[in-house]
């Protein structure tokens, strides 16, 4: 799914998918990169590379790696079974390995973590945590709108109660699964 999908579900569940709309395009997509961040934190994209080592050095540099969060673990040397993880010290962008084997040059793999992304061409969300998303950006938007309706003429005595409940009842179910799914 791409952001453009992803819109079009966020205004199905807002109940926003005919002209003239409520949200304009860049508030919803705020409202989903808002929920994408949230989902990065509880769950983010799982990754791992290759990466180079200095012959002698214990020392690993990581500043290739775009986006890096957090390092999960190090494979050295790598391709045996099991594989053999190495104990480390991660500081900025360098990886020190503190156990017994020293790198002779060959390739460390390193298995680490980044945000998701979403946009109109890529995707990093598995499809099964989408709906989520989709729930977690209706909630944001919804809860924009009720602050956004306050001291307005609207046509119900309590439209900016209800998209704040209506709202708050979405983030907490977003929440609840994010925590319950989350490491």
């Amino acid at each position: 799914m791409n952001l453009t999908e992803m819109l079009a579900l966020v205004r199905i569940d807002l109940k926003d998918n005919t002209a003239p709309f409520r949200w304009t395009d860049d508030e919803l997509e705020r409202h989903i990169q808002h929920a994408v961040k949230d989902l990065s934190e509880a769950i983010p994209y799982e990754q791992k590379a290759l990466v180079a080592t200095t012959a002698g050095a214990k020392d690993i540099s990581l500043s290739d790696i775009a986006g890096l969060v957090m390092v999960e673990a190090v494979e050295y040397p790598v391709g045996e079974f099991p594989p053999r993880l190495q104990p480390f010290s991660l500081w900025a962008n360098t990886i020190t390995l503190s156990g017994e084997d020293v790198p002779d040059g060959t390739n460390a793999l390193i298995y680490y973590v980044t945000p998701h992304t979403l946009n109109d061409s890529t995707s990093t969300l598995p499809a099964k945590y989408e709906d989520l998303v989709t729930a977690g950006a209706a909630g944001y938007a919804a809860l924009e709108w009720a602050a956004f309706s306050i001291n307005r003429i609207n046509l119900g005595a309590t439209v900016p109660a209800d998209f704040q409940q209506w709202g708050s009842e979405r983030l907490d179910y977003f929440r609840n699964k994010l925590k319950k799914l989350g490491r």
